[in-house]
């Protein structure tokens, strides 16, 4: 492992002291990971996101205070590009579905193995979703994600991406042998067609649509 690589500021968003005293075992080991916090009301997680600027929040969906798809809503309006596992008891298939279409990243029960946990957190951090194996939801979520997807034209894809991956206007039409203008048109009916209003949110789309 790259010594210089930057840790991934984690907050974990959870009421029971055991099972954060697990997770926190569990992660030691990892120098990619670094707890920056702990929560155990859903009213404080909004500010302790403003307070600890985690890349990654691992959440219970049954806390006190507010309800957890509510809180994954809220988040990823504020902050797109934030990873979120969800941690949790639940495991009704609607349940999961909700999270997901909410914005959450990955899905895991509670009942299961530690390594699941890991695998969910190596897999979104490369950009795509991670449903606990128990769950017979994956088909639910790749019809999700094809039906955003359908919204989009392949070029508006291939904007979409290259965007997400850092490159300006002028160095996207020459990838593309495309005019400035198209970009910037591509770009403009991006934002309308998936109802965001910046960079930062694109990205979170493109995450979304596992094209990064």
């Amino acid at each position: 492992m790259n010594p210089h690589r930057p840790s991934m500021r984690v907050l974990i968003v959870e009421d029971h002291a055991l099972l954060i005293e697990g997770i926190k075992n569990l992660l030691r080991p990892f120098s990619q990971y670094e707890v920056v916090g702990q929560v155990e009301d859903g009213l404080q997680v909004y500010k302790a996101c403003q307070d600890y600027l985690p890349d990654l929040i691992l959440l219970d969906l049954g806390l006190p205070g507010m309800d957890g798809i509510d809180i994954i809503t809220q988040l990823k309006k504020r902050w797109p590009a934030l990873l979120i596992v969800v941690i949790t008891a639940n495991s009704a298939e609607h349940k999961a579905q909700e999270a997901l279409q909410a914005g959450a990243n990955g899905y895991v029960l509670k009942k299961s193995p530690q390594q699941t946990l890991l695998a969910a957190l190596q897999t979104v951090q490369i950009g795509r979703s991670f449903i606990d194996p128990s769950l017979a939801v994956d088909q639910l979520q790749k019809e999700r994600g094809s039906r955003e997807a359908d919204t989009l034209t392949l070029r508006e894809r291939q904007v979409l991406k290259l965007v997400a991956e850092g490159n300006r206007n002028k160095d996207i039409a020459e990838c593309l042998s495309i005019s400035l203008k198209t970009v910037e048109t591509h770009r403009l009916n991006l934002m309308r067609k998936l109802d965001v209003h910046n960079a930062t949110e694109l990205v979170g789309w493109a995450q979304r649509l596992g094209l990064l």
